[in-house]
């Protein structure tokens, strides 16, 4: 982290306003995963490219995230299955700010990404009232049928393209935490690269290649369902589950492995 303190000092910043040009709510994702170790040298390479958000002094900011999802598990399922038009329904804290939202991620079958979110005064762990009527206009799943799944926290940092309507997030320390069950991922690093149309034009993407860094989805949802509830069916997620492992150097280890 002091690493990562020492190379942000390079960039040059934009705040939270001049950044919401570039919020890309309906946008295309293009995601990495990559060894943690390799950030340093990837930020260090970019700054003459990117911006970095920071608002009151602070770039690395804390999220708080808690997932919900049928007790069936019908949102993982069809997300594990590669299924399109998928959905996710969450609530999210920015914890330097205390900011919480009420947010449905949709992915359709043109593969793009559209967030659609509502401001809550809390967490709650039953969906009624306004959080209710948002999600059932929104989601194919009753409000009353979802319940608390799973919760992540991490640290992100967020770059912003200086003249392209691009934008990057890198997440790093990776809590899971559900069913009783935690599990920390420190030697995980991954990015979103976030634009409104496919493009091989990315400087980042260009940085990260050079890197042999190839592009891999991950999700922080279906990575903690799978890793805290066993018996879940998670038979496509073996093939990150080793790339995990080998990333940690063989330190990363769960039952789910063989």
């Amino acid at each position: 982290m002091n690493d990562l303190k020492h190379i942000i000092k390079n960039f040059d910043t934009i705040s939270l306003e001049k950044m919401d040009k570039v919020r890309l709510m309906d946008r295309i994702d293009t995601k990495f995963i990559f060894s943690s170790e390799l950030l340093p040298g990837i930020l260090e390479k970019s700054s003459a490219n990117y911006k970095i958000l920071e608002e009151k002094s602070v770039s690395i900011f804390i999220y708080n995230n808690l997932y919900f999802d049928t007790p069936e598990f019908n949102m993982y399922t069809v997300h594990h299955n590669r299924h399109l038009n998928r959905y996710k329904v969450r609530f999210r804290e920015y914890a330097d700010s205390g900011a919480i939202f009420l947010e449905v991620k949709f992915k359709n079958n043109k593969r793009r990404t559209i967030k659609t979110r509502i401001k809550r005064p809390e967490f709650e762990d039953t969906l009624i009232g306004e959080s209710a009527d948002f999600i059932n206009q929104l989601v194919p799943y009753k409000a009353k049928n979802l319940i608390p799944r799973i919760s992540n926290i991490f640290n992100r940092l967020t770059l912003v393209h200086k003249t392209v309507k691009e934008r990057i997030t890198i997440d790093t320390g990776l809590r899971l935490i559900g069913n009783d069950k935690e599990i920390e991922l420190p030697f995980l690093a991954i990015t979103e690269v976030k634009h409104h149309r496919s493009s091989s034009q990315s400087d980042f993407i260009d940085l990260l290649l050079d890197h042999r860094i190839f592009p891999q989805g991950l999700s922080k949802y279906l990575l903690g369902v799978v890793l805290t509830y066993p018996g879940i069916k998670y038979n496509r997620y073996k093939p990150k589950l080793l790339t995990l492992k080998q990333m940690s150097h063989g330190k990363f280890y769960h039952q789910l492995i063989s």
